[in-house]
């Protein structure tokens, strides 16, 4: 099954090799990349000119291309050329510092380049694709950890040719500097918020006490509170603003925004009031450094969100689709990871974990109900070799006592936990994506049931983007191992701030990770 998958995916890898050769060969002077000759002159004055004065870490890049420039349209800087400075003059919000990129001598040469003189169009040139590459490598260097099951997927310094020929395939070089192409799209987009945050949460220390529903229109000595403690100016009108203020103190808090203060609502800021809230700002910069550890768009990948239970997925520099998922609960927590999903398990059994062995199919069992009728079967052992074995063999009420841990595992079919599919990417704590006929849990809000694994809203899509087809069993046989034609890197990752609908959707901190992850970046 995976041979018809893999066509399909060498035409894209060969497609792609034509349009590097295309892009090439299209730029005035690419005889000098084909031939490699350093005595052919390139076909245009400017080219030229940057020949002369390139030199160590970008030379090949602007060799393979025929000293075509990236940064000079025509006989002048190009828009891009400032772009790149307006970005490196706010690369604070990234922890680094704008100096080590030097943006006043870039933009004395950009002043300098704008008479049409070869020479300082040459070095403008050159100086801008140094700042980028340098800026590129920085900005990518992690900050916090994960754990990487691949060795292939840790984070590594690019050469500057290699940032530079990414930057020169974008199709317009303009929008790749603003939109910080080289960034995950995530990245981006917490950034512009980070960048635009309003500073501060309002008192913490206000107390807001219980009593009747707010609402707009409202006055009173508890609306003033309410003002007060969400940081608005001092009156006792619940007008506009202040309903505004509420729902996105209940969208960070994982409340229904309605802008209503309820007892719910009420109850979770005094809660703050006890123990202050992380700043918005502060909580920003932490989901930036998680988004820092995420590949470009252009990489093909999967990014799943256990705080928000979302998942995206990405490839060709833009986001090919997103469904909700169910992720692990705060017991049971789906794990900050990456790893390359390797392999699809169609009519998948579900080895049940011993806890539910012990509080669900046991005292069934007891009852009378027989393991098969459940739609179970027992194994001898957790090997991969283990055997069926009859399920009077075992002892379900030293089973239900928790003396004896016997391996139950789920038969394929449509009740299953796992669905029709599961997706593999191997790792010691047995997470995967997989399908789930729990379809009603993705309607709620709050989507924090499973044992760590991640339930996906839509298996069949994510399957027909992973493999370029719809997978379909050969038979009824359990366990039909499916290969990726080629493996493709998925993120479990952890937003409680993340791109939403044109802005940020805070969530709450499910699994209490933002404090010590806050700490640990600090002290850095």
């Amino acid at each position: 099954m995976a041979g018809r998958g893999a066509p399909a995916r060498r035409a894209g890898r060969l497609a792609l090799s034509i349009l590097l050769l295309a892009s090439t060969a299209a730029l005035p002077g690419a005889a000098v990349a084909q031939t490699g000759s350093e005595t052919s002159a390139p076909a245009n004055a400017v080219a030229s000119a940057i020949r002369q004065q390139v030199g160590g870490k970008l030379r090949d890049f602007y060799r393979a291309r025929g000293y075509w420039p990236l940064w000079i349209v025509g006989e002048a800087p190009g828009p891009q050329a400032s772009a790149l400075v307006d970005v490196i003059e706010t690369v604070e919000v990234d922890g680094l510092d704008p100096e080590l990129y030097s943006p006043e001598r870039l933009r004395r040469l950009i002043d300098d380049a704008e008479s049409g003189n070869l020479r300082s169009l040459a070095s403008l040139e050159v100086a801008l694709s140094g700042a980028l590459a340098d800026l590129v490598r920085d900005m990518r260097e992690p900050r916090i950890e994960i754990r990487y099951l691949e060795e292939s997927l840790e984070p590594t310094r690019a050469k500057p040719d290699a940032i530079l020929r990414r930057a020169a395939l974008a199709k317009s070089t303009l929008d790749y500097v603003r939109n910080l192409g080289w960034m995950s799209p995530l990245y981006g987009q917490l950034r512009e918020a980070l960048l635009s945050a309003e500073p501060g949460n309002g008192d913490a220390r206000v107390n807001v006490p219980s009593g009747p529903l707010l609402r707009p229109g409202m006055t009173g000595e508890r609306v003033a509170l309410l003002r007060a403690r969400l940081g608005l100016p001092e009156g006792d009108a619940y007008d506009d603003a202040l309903r505004d203020r509420v729902r996105r103190f209940q969208s960070s808090r994982g409340l229904p925004a309605d802008g209503l203060a309820g007892a719910r609502t009420v109850a979770a800021l005094n809660r703050g009031a006890a123990k202050p809230p992380v700043d918005r700002r502060e909580l920003l910069r932490l989901n930036l450094e998680r988004a820092r550890l995420l590949p470009d768009a252009w990489t093909r990948h999967i990014v799943v969100d256990a705080a928000a239970a979302r998942l995206w997925y990405y490839e060709g520099g833009a986001e090919q689709g997103t469904m909700r998922v169910v992720a692990g609960t705060p017991e049971t927590q789906t794990p900050m990871m990456a790893g390359l999903v390797r392999y699809a398990t169609l009519n998948p059994y579900w080895n049940v974990p011993v806890d539910l062995v012990r509080k669900r199919i046991a005292p069934k069992v007891l009852s009378g109900v027989s393991l098969e009728r459940q739609g179970y079967e027992a194994l001898s052992d957790w090997t991969a070799n283990a055997r069926v074995i009859p399920a009077s063999t075992i002892d379900w009420r030293g089973v239900e006592a928790g003396t004896v841990e016997p391996r139950v595992r789920e038969l394929p079919g449509r009740g299953n936990s796992m669905g029709s599919v599961k997706f593999m990417f191997p790792n010691d704590l047995g997470i995967y994506l997989h399908d789930t006929p729990q379809k009603n849990l993705f309607a709620k809000a709050d989507r924090h049931f499973s044992n760590g694994c991640v339930r996906l809203e839509d298996a069949g899509r994510l399957g027909k983007w992973l493999f370029s087809r719809t997978l379909k069993p050969e038979s009824s046989a359990p366990e039909q191992h499916v290969p990726v034609p080629e493996p493709v890197p998925v993120y479990l990752m952890y937003f409680t701030a993340s791109p939403d609908a044109g802005g940020v959707k805070y969530v709450a901190d499910v699994y209490n990770r933002d404090r010590p992850a806050l700490q640990h970046v600090a002290s850095r």
